[in-house]
């Protein structure tokens, strides 16, 4: 495909027969019907304006041997693309090396199974949301540069399976990232995640119930690793649990964050009805966590751990009002399903971490009704380490996060994730913790991410 010197009345079989436009490439491939042979759009270099995009991307059926690959052929961002991508009700829908410049949010994907974003490029400066993924299975974004929205660059809801990989994920108004919904078994692993406005990265978050899937129908994310990150410059958390179940944030680095707020969170979780309130009748039938009419945040937290995080906020630049931010009892509305006695710190751990922010003297824990000894101050002191800011970093002003030799402390990582709902069964993550985020196998516990 050459949207410079292509004709759509082409084969398509070469460069020197290349279609115009990406819209005759999707008309070409079979809709509604599983792929027998996979299908390699190899898009040249030049800028793909409005009219060459499809408008709607529907009910292509790919298979693992079976692909849709759309890949810039001439280097990653060489082929550009003006306008965004709509998908629905796509399978093994690859995109490799694109760059996607959109008037609005760059990249949506509904109701999607095995899609892989690669090397690419996304900025939606005048958009609400740069990708948003919803209802969808095995979503993998690996090495993109994503940037600029209103709301939020990475929004997964309902998304089960996945990871985050290698990502540079900045400049929004909201969160640079998060996964809620129902969202499970997801790895948010090795990625540079800044400049945003309320948090980084949020395991969970609030959720209109009719837009979940069964059976993941109670918290607002399941079994999420978040580590080997680096999170800078952010007016909120740097990271954060919402109404989540399994959640492990570990060997993580920190810097500027937190300066509207607290620098980590653990809050209650969202839900609301929004507007199918029939939608939301029926999952409540099966046992879920909301119902027509009801809206708040009251959804519980089960088994979430911070550990062996690094977080510095140089003298001057301390978080606005404590280091750990916790919730304390749900209380759910009567009809909720949520179980009596249900809390946003129900099995969390905080331990290992190097909290070196500002002088220190604002409160350990901001406790918003938190009153169990997961929330006492002194515990947190004593199991993780409160130090200045100066030398824990090498320069992260100029963007060397790593630690100093004298940066030391951590704790054993053990985490299990058991079924968190009935018939999901047990999952085995990939330890992404036990290595560097250049790789190197981590020796010992040294907190951070490097």
């Amino acid at each position: 495909m050459d949207p410079v010197g292509g004709s759509d009345g082409a084969t398509g079989a070469g460069r020197s027969s290349a279609l115009r436009s990406l819209s005759e490439a999707w008309r070409r491939i079979p809709q509604s019907q599983v792929l027998g042979r996979g299908i390699r759009v190899q898009v040249m270099a030049g800028d793909l304006l409005e009219s060459a995009i499809p408008n709607y991307l529907e009910h292509r059926w790919g298979t693992a041997t079976a692909p849709i690959v759309f890949n810039s052929v001439d280097g990653a961002g060489r082929a550009r693309l003006l306008d965004d991508l709509n998908v629905f009700d796509t399978h093994h829908l690859y995109l490799i090396g694109l760059a996607i410049d959109a008037p609005g949010d760059a990249f949506h994907c509904e109701r999607c199974d095995h899609l892989l974003i690669r090397r690419v490029r996304m900025d939606s400066a005048a958009g609400w949301e740069t990708i948003k993924v919803n209802q969808s299975t095995n979503v993998f974004i690996e090495d993109s540069t994503l940037s600029g929205a209103g709301d939020n660059v990475v929004d997964f809801v309902a998304v089960h399976g996945g990871h985050l990989v290698g990502n540079d994920i900045s400049d929004a108004g909201d969160w640079c990232a998060y996964v809620k919904g129902g969202s499970s078994r997801i790895i948010v692993d090795g990625n540079a995640i800044h400049d945003c406005g309320t948090g980084g990265f949020t395991a969970g978050q609030g959720v209109g119930f009719e837009f979940m899937t069964a059976p993941w129908l109670h918290h607002e994310a399941y079994d999420v690793v978040v580590t080997n990150n680096v999170v800078h410059h952010t007016q909120g958390a740097a990271l954060g649990v919402n109404g989540a179940a399994g959640v492990l944030i570990a060997h993580n680095t920190a810097y500027r964050v937190g300066s509207r707020s607290h620098a980590l969170e653990v809050f209650l979780g969202g839900r609301s009805c929004d507007g199918d309130t029939a939608g939301c009748a029926a999952h409540r039938a099966l046992g879920g966590w909301g119902g027509p009419g009801l809206d708040g945040q009251w959804i519980p937290n089960d088994t979430v751990s911070f550990l062996n995080n690094v977080v510095v906020n140089p003298v001057g630049a301390a978080s606005a009002w404590g280091q750990v931010s916790v919730h304390g009892a749900a209380d759910p509305p009567d009809g909720s399903g949520v179980p009596a006695g249900r809390r946003a710190d129900d099995g969390l751990r905080v331990a290992g971490n190097v909290l070196a922010n500002g002088d220190n003297s604002m409160s350990v824990v901001d406790g918003h009704g938190c009153d169990r000894s997961t929330c006492n101050a002194d515990l947190l002191r004593a199991t993780n380490l409160l130090v200045a800011p100066t030398g824990v970093l090498l320069a992260p002003e100029s963007g060397d996060w790593r630690p100093a030799s004298g940066v030391t402390g951590g704790v054993p990582v053990a985490f299990s994730w058991p079924e968190r709902e009935p018939g999901t069964g047990t999952w085995t993550p990939p330890p992404t913790w036990t290595r560097t985020r250049s790789g190197v196998l981590r020796t010992g516990d040294r907190p951070g991410a490097l």
